[in-house]
């Protein structure tokens, strides 16, 4: 009966995780790229997300995608890449670069969507986002400026127009994880983000991590709340 019971178990164990690794169809939940986008950090899970301050898409993803990468466990992590498909993108570039260096990017990104998108504040000319980053009270301005006049940030909006070309980047928002898996959207976005965890637990499967808890995710009220306890971190 013991044995009975055992096997049992195992099977049900095993028909679990067959599930599990069921849970995402590639071509319908997710693609594999034909050229894998190498990792910041290569003993790591990356999911990267090519976006566009001009996206609507975008827009509407960004709060969904930064709240769920808060409760990424702490072998995963965000990168974001401004995608450049026209020299007069390098302004936004030079801004998602200033962003992403100064560590503002929780309270800052939200701020800079809704200056592009609803207010259609035009943050890629540099005079223009010098004095709206100083104007702003909901995160450092003065250390995202200085971050935008930093000597690398050309650089790095250069960079961000060389991967955009380099891996034929045609479409925003596009979230790769694991430099090889393109996450299909369909539905909400809220839908996207369970896709992302099971390619996060696929990578992981597939490079041999051990097996990582994912944090709780912070129940807020608001998005001022959520900006509020982003700030305090």
């Amino acid at each position: 009966m013991k044995l009975k019971t055992l096997l049992l178990g195992t099977l049900a164990a095993l028909t679990v995780t067959a599930q599990a690794h069921a849970a995402v169809v590639e071509g319908k939940d997710y693609t594999v790229l034909d050229k894998p986008v190498p990792q910041l950090q290569s003993d790591k899970v990356e999911v990267l997300e090519f976006f566009g301050y001009f996206c609507v898409h975008c827009y509407h993803l960004d709060p969904i995608l930064l709240k769920h990468a808060q409760s990424f466990a702490d072998d995963t992590y965000l990168r974001t890449e401004h995608v450049v498909w026209e020299p007069a993108m390098l302004g936004f570039a030079r801004v998602a670069a200033a962003v992403n260096s100064s560590g503002l990017k929780y309270q800052a990104n939200p701020e800079v969507f809704k200056a592009v998108y609803d207010q259609k504040i035009n943050l890629a000319d540099t005079a223009t986002f010098k004095e709206w980053a100083e104007k702003q009270s909901s995160f450092d301005g003065k250390k995202l400026v200085a971050a935008y006049d930093s000597f690398g940030n050309m650089a790095q909006a250069k960079k961000m127009e060389e991967l955009t070309n380099a891996y034929q980047i045609s479409g925003t928002p596009t979230v790769i994880v694991g430099g090889k898996y393109q996450v299909k959207f369909s539905g909400d976005w809220q839908s996207g983000m369970k896709t992302i965890d099971e390619l996060v637990a696929k990578v992981r499967e597939e490079k041999g991590l051990k097996s990582a808890a994912a944090k709780p995710a912070a129940v807020l009220k608001s998005k001022g709340a959520w900006l509020a306890k982003s700030a305090n971190k």
